[in-house]
C-alpha cells in the first residue's frame, strides 16, 4: 500500500499524538477492519471517507487499539461518533490548566479525578484522560441508553473499570445538582454541550457538515456525526446550557478546582464572560483550540483564590 505523506498539524496541542496526522498502513495493522475503507485520494494520499459513519468508527476502533490501548470500543447506531484528536486535544489542554495551578507540573495520577457532563455512549474523554494521564472520571449522562453503553466499554477493558465510574443525571434541567455530593473533590470538569436550539437546527448543521465533506449537495445525508437529541440540542441551545453551568458551578466553589466546557460559537463569549463576572468567578481562561476548518474554544474558570489552587492536592 502506498506509503503516507506526513504534514505536522500545528494547530493540534504539541503533545497530541495525531499531530502529523494517520499512519494507515500501521492502523490498518492494528485493525485490519479499516483497509477496507482506505482509499488513494487526487492528492495521492491515503484516507478514509469521512462522510461514512462505518468508515470513521473504524478508525477510531483502529486508533483507540493502536495508540490508547483499547479493545472492543464501539457506539449504537445514531450516537456521536467522536474525532479522536480534537477530544486529545481537550485533555492535553485540561493538562496545562491543571499544571497552572501545580507549580508547573502536570498531575498523572489516578488521584486526579475529574467530571466529564455528557459522557455520551462513546466514554471517550475518561478514556483518553485516563490513558494520557492516569486520571480518574466520574461520567455522568442524562440517557440511560448512552450509560448502558459505557459500562460495556469498560466493562470490556479492565484496565478502566476502576478509573470510570458512572452516574445517571435523573433531573435532566440539572447539571451539577444530584451528581457533585458534599464529601466529593473533582480537579476538574469537561463538557462538550450541545450546540442547538432545536432538532431541526441540529439536523440543517449536520447536512452542511456532510454536504461540506462530499462535496455534493444532498437532502438526506448518512450522518457519521449521528447524535441522539440530548447530544445535539437543548432549550436555549449552547449559550443556555453554558449559562445553567456556571450559575450551578457558584454552588459548588471549592469542590471543584477548574471548571470547563467547550464553546463552539464564539459570538457566545460575552455573554458567557458576563455570566461568569456575576457569580464571581476568581478567574477565567479561554483556550483556542482548532482541528481542521474548525474553530473552537475551551472557557475555564476557578472560585480559587491563587493561595487556594496552590493548597489543592492532587
Amino acid at each position: 500500500m502506498k506509503a503516507n505523506i506526513v504534514t505536522e498539524k500545528t494547530n493540534l496541542h504539541p503533545r497530541n499524538k495525531h499531530r502529523f496526522g494517520y499512519d494507515f498502513n500501521d492502523l490498518i495493522k492494528t485493525s485490519t477492519e479499516l483497509k477496507k475503507y482506505v482509499f488513494i485520494n487526487e492528492y495521492e494520499t491515503q484516507t478514509i471517507d469521512f462522510s461514512n459513519p462505518d468508515a470513521v468508527k473504524a478508525l477510531n476502533n483502529a486508533l483507540l487499539i493502536k495508540d490508547y490501548s483499547i479493545q472492543n470500543w464501539n457506539i449504537p447506531k445514531n450516537y456521536l461518533c467522536p474525532p479522536i484528536p480534537g477530544r486529545a486535544d481537550y485533555i492535553h489542554y485540561i493538562a496545562d490548566l491543571l499544571a497552572h495551578s501545580n507549580n508547573g507540573i502536570i498531575p498523572e495520577n489516578e488521584s486526579v479525578v475529574g467530571l466529564d457532563i455528557g459522557i455520551g455512549s462513546n466514554c471517550i474523554y475518561p478514556i483518553l484522560g485516563n490513558s494520557i494521564y492516569n486520571w480518574s472520571f466520574v461520567g455522568t449522562d442524562i440517557d440511560n441508553n448512552a450509560i448502558q453503553n459505557c459500562k460495556k466499554i469498560i466493562e470490556q477493558n479492565p484496565k478502566l473499570i476502576d478509573a470510570i465510574s458512572l452516574q445517571l443525571q435523573v433531573e435532566p434541567r440539572y447539571i451539577f445538582k444530584n451528581i457533585i455530593l458534599p464529601e466529593d473533590k473533582f480537579a476538574f470538569t469537561i463538557c462538550n454541550p450541545p450546540f442547538h436550539n432545536s432538532a431541526f437546527e441540529a439536523a440543517k448543521s449536520s447536512i452542511r457538515k456532510v454536504n461540506n465533506l462530499q462535496e455534493i449537495r444532498t437532502k438526506n445525508p448518512v450522518l457519521n456525526f449521528g447524535g441522539q437529541n440530548a447530544e445535539l440540542w437543548c432549550d436555549g441551545g449552547e449559550i443556555g446550557f453554558i449559562t445553567q453551568m456556571i450559575y450551578e458551578s457558584a454552588k459548588y466553589p471549592l469542590q471543584v478546582l477548574w471548571f470547563t466546557t467547550l464553546v463552539s460559537k464564539k459570538e457566545n463569549l460575552p455573554s458567557i464572560y458576563k455570566i461568569l463576572d456575576k457569580v464571581s468567578a476568581v478567574e477565567i481562561k479561554t483556550i483556542d483550540m482548532a482541528q481542521g476548518q474548525k474553530n473552537s474554544r475551551i472557557v475555564a474558570w476557578t472560585f480559587m483564590s491563587k493561595p487556594q489552587q496552590n493548597a489543592y492536592t492532587f
